[in-house]
């Protein structure tokens, strides 16, 4: 189901300026609470090296063939799909900058956010290309395709909507990740997503965090905020050539789908936030709040019925190589 949310200015609002200077010590705080629980780690420490060789071209060796890979159908899909959305931190740096801003505890958090999200996409090529589990031909293009489009926010046009989204898209791509490397077929995948989707809880934390000082602040523009935000909710890599079929794919194979997002993605933040129990809310904040319990159950529903799908999908699937079997 859906909910127009067209985000509309109101006269005595928080602007954006006032709400980054408000919340600035809150930033303070939570950076220093991120940089103390923090784990620096070396990407060159989960990539395989010794299993790494020549490919065809200039150096004369190997080309890429489908049995080379050890990681499965699915996870090969969700890898590249995953990679290709942290390729493009180039584009996510530049947004955050320009609506958070390069000054004061912002600014140091930007960098900081951007140095450790930097690290995913250079362990997740490291490792692909050393195990030969995709082809890295198809891998470049894709990855030009992505990143010649550019890329561009849907919630640039508000911080409290930006703040809003990376609370709940952080924890998408955390979970993504984990799902990834549990049904990717290789233990070492599996260990290097763990770690990627550590630093992706963590920055989650910080942005819930700060979510939950805004709605001390400005209560119902926050909620107007979370309720656009999650009924508008796609993920940053919704630009990938082949986006479509790749997250169809990532659905069926239980990595992402409808269940996950609402049940281990938005439920969880809402739940922290209490955003759905919040009393003192003015009309429009009541609305939002209301619209957004509304948006939730129709979502639930939505996902009952996939899920209903996917079993019978499944039972087909089962019976079908029963009988091969028999």
């Amino acid at each position: 189901m859906t909910i127009d949310a067209v985000p509309v200015a109101r006269q005595g609002e928080w602007s954006d300026t006032r709400l980054i200077l408000a919340l600035e010590e809150v930033v303070e705080r939570e950076l220093n609470r991120h940089l103390s629980v923090a784990r620096d780690w070396m990407p060159h420490e989960y990539v395989p090296w010794s299993e790494g060789r020549d490919f065809d071209g200039p150096l004369g060796g190997e080309p890429w063939a489908l049995e080379q890979s050890k990681v499965t159908d699915i996870g090969r899909t969700a890898l590249v799909v995953n990679l290709l959305t942290e390729d493009n931190l180039p584009s996510y740096h530049h947004e955050i900058a320009s609506i958070f801003g390069r000054d004061g505890a912002w600014g140091t958090w930007v960098h900081r956010w951007t140095a450790e999200e930097g690290r995913h996409g250079i362990v997740m090529r490291d490792y692909l290309l050393t195990t030969r589990a995709v082809d890295p031909v198809e891998l470049e293009k894709f990855r030009m395709a992505h990143m010649s489009e550019g890329f561009e926010s849907d919630n640039a046009h508000s911080m409290l909507h930006s703040v809003a989204y990376v609370a709940f898209q952080e924890l998408a791509t955390r979970i993504s990740h984990r799902n990834t490397g549990r049904q990717s077929g290789d233990p070492l995948c599996d260990r290097m997503l763990a770690r990627i989707a550590t630093d992706e809880n963590l920055h989650m934390v910080f942005y819930r965090n700060l979510l939950r000082a805004a709605f001390e602040l400005a209560p119902d523009q926050t909620m107007r905020a979370v309720r656009d935000v999650v009924v508008g909710f796609r993920m940053p890599g919704h630009g990938i050539p082949g986006f479509e079929r790749a997250a169809a794919r990532m659905a069926i194979g239980g990595i992402y789908n409808l269940r996950i997002h609402h049940d281990d993605v938005l439920q969880p933040v809402l739940r922290f936030l209490k955003t759905l129990e919040l009393s003192g809310l003015g009309p429009e904040g009541q609305q939002a709040q209301e619209e957004l319990g509304t948006f939730m159950s129709g979502l639930d529903a939505e996902a009952r019925l996939m899920d209903e799908r996917l079993a019978a999908r499944k039972a087909r699937a089962d019976a079908r190589k029963a009988h091969s079997a028999g």
